[in-house]
Parts: structure tokens; sequence; C-alpha cells
């Protein structure tokens, strides 16, 4: 083991050594060095793509909206959402925010809440029965929460007030 270790740092002390000198020579010559440009090269080759699933969903492009049905959301802080949604496709939706619109799509949860993505953008659009709320997930920040539908802002009815109150019975003579 000594032996190979002697040899790794031999061999990088000879590469580092050696280095210096050819990009003076490159230099001397009037040539740029290659150093930047084999860097700028495998920087290009190693730059993220958009994954394949994004592309096809074309989540960076605003959809076509015409004719959907819509759902205002009011939120806190006076902020507002609009959903809209294609009764022929569940696994979608449209969402306008700071108006510009965005294509989710639907993930599937184990609570079953409806969650829909964006990835390109980063926005999370999670929705319970009590209320929504819109996620940056780049950011890791709430853009909007306790948003409700006009029909969430209804009150409740309370079930004490609908049930008709028993007929009370009289107490059994005392003897």
């Amino acid at each position: 083991m000594k032996k190979f270790s002697a040899l790794f740092c031999a061999i990088a002390t000879a590469l580092v050594m050696q280095a210096p000198a050819m990009a003076a020579t490159d230099v001397a010559a009037g040539a740029a060095p290659r150093v930047k440009k084999t860097i700028r090269s495998a920087a290009k080759k190693l730059a993220p793509s958009p994954p394949a699933s994004l592309a096809e969903d074309d989540e960076d492009k605003e959809p076509d909206t015409l004719d959907f049905p819509t759902t205002d959301y009011d939120c806190e802080l006076g902020n507002k959402v609009t959903i809209y949604r294609n009764a022929g496709d569940d696994l979608h939706i449209a969402l306008r925010w700071k108006k510009r619109l965005h294509r989710l799509t639907r993930v599937k949860t184990s609570t079953g809440a409806d969650r829909f993505e964006n990835r390109f953008y980063g926005l999370v659009w999670i929705g319970i029965p009590a209320k929504s709320m819109l996620l940056d997930s780049k950011k890791g920040q709430q853009l909007a929460n306790e948003c409700k539908s006009p029909e969430q802002l209804k009150p409740e009815p309370n079930p004490a007030v609908l049930e008709p109150a028993a007929p009370e019975t009289p107490d059994a003579p005392k003897s």
C-alpha cells in the first residue's frame, strides 16, 4: 500500500509541475491556454438539461384555458389564485398567479390531498377540503396560504341547529 501511495504522489507531483510549463509555452507562442477551453467545454457538457418529462409537458409554456371552468381563491394578505380545470383531463390544471398562467401536473399523495406541481417554475399547489396553498419549491417559501374558494368560505352548518330538539318528558311522579 505504501508503494502505491508513493507512486500516486510522484505522478501527481509530476503533473502539477508540468501544467504551468505547458501553459507558459502556449502563452509565449501566442496561443490561448488550453486549460480554459477544456474547462468551458466540460462545463457545457455537465450543464443540467431539463428532464424529458418537463419538455414533454411544456410546463414552461402558458396553457390554453379557453372555455375552462374556473375557481377563484382568496388567500391571506390579499393574494388571489385562479384555477382552471379541464373536465376531460384530471391530471393537469392551469393556475393563474401574479398575472401569469402556469400548467401544473397532478402528483399522487398518500393523504388524498390534491397536489399539483410545475417543476420548471417550482410551483406546488396543495388543496385539502378546508383550504389550499401555493408553494415555491425552489425557494422553499409559501407564496399564498389560507386560500379558499367561495364554496369553502361558506359557513359550515351547525348540526345542533339543524336537528330538532327532543321533546322533554315529564319526570315520573314522586312517591
